[in-house]
Parts: structure tokens; sequence; C-alpha cells
């Protein structure tokens, strides 16, 4: 069984999550999306909220691919998150070419660590490059419609977060 790793913190999750959960699945047959708790970011949902959303977003996507997705929350480092959930590969969205000596890096790192697991990295498509979960937190505090950048539910529980 290949088991892949999507690791982020997915604060909220975004249709580019969405999308790049979407295209992952085609190259695995279980996909562990990995819920980061890092309090450094100071999240605006809390763990179990953003874990609800993946269940939320996933439980389609699950059956319209064919895939096992699951999310998995982690605190440790990314490649112990890994071995933990049995996964050989881990995969990346990337949007722009900042996100990719960031991640760059991180491979890097993530092989001395441990070389047996791979790193694939997928293109956000176009009209998701520019999504960013920091972003879309700001445009729905100010106000602003976010509902062309997140899923419905998600939009729902950002206005609620902000009324």
């Amino acid at each position: 069984m290949r088991i892949g790793l999507y690791p982020g913190t997915f604060d909220p999750v975004t249709h580019g999550h969405v999308d790049i959960i979407r295209r992952a699945c085609v190259l695995v047959d279980r996909l562990v999306i990995g819920v980061a708790i890092n309090r450094d970011k100071g999240p605006l949902f809390s763990l179990e909220e953003r874990v609800a959303m993946i269940e939320t977003e996933c439980r389609a996507l699950s059956a319209e691919t064919g895939t096992e997705i699951v999310p998995h929350p982690f605190e440790n480092l990314l490649i112990d998150c890994a071995h933990d959930v049995g996964a050989g590969l881990i995969i990346r969205g990337l949007r722009a070419v900042a996100d990719f000596e960031y991640e760059y890096q991180m491979v890097g790192m993530n092989r001395q660590l441990d070389d047996s697991v791979e790193t694939v990295f997928l293109m956000a498509e176009a009209q998701h490059q520019a999504i960013a979960s920091k972003l879309v937190k700001e445009i729905a505090r100010l106000g602003g419609d976010v509902s062309k950048f997140v899923p419905s539910a998600v939009d729902r529980a950002l206005r609620a977060k902000f009324e």
C-alpha cells in the first residue's frame, strides 16, 4: 500500500489545499493529512476545528477517488510523523518560487534524517496560486468575501469567527 503524507497547518483549508489533496490521491492508496499543531503560528482555528474541516472536505474526495484520506494531528518532526503513519512519500504544494526555496531546504534536511522517505512537489493550479491561508484570514477579518478561496463550510466558519 502506498501511503502519502500531506502536512500543513490548514488554518483554514483553502481550495488550493483541496486541489493538492485531490491530485495527491492519484499517487497513493492512503493519504494522511498531517494537521500540524504548530503553536508558534497561533492558529485562528483550534486543532479540533481544523481536523473537522479536513474531514468534511475530504469525505467526498475519498469516495470520488477511491483513496482513503485521514487527518492526523502532529507536533513532532515531519519525518517522524511520516514514520508514525507509515508514509514513504511526503507531498508538498508549491505556489511560487519563495515556497520552493523553503521546501528545498526542508527536503534536504528530511533526506539527511531519512533518505528512504521521498518528497513530491505538486504545483498549485494557476487559479489557486495566490491563495494563502494567512491572506484569507486577513480578508475575512476585515469583512471581505472569501467564498472564492475556501469551501463553503470553511467560509461559514470564518464568518462565524469574525462576527
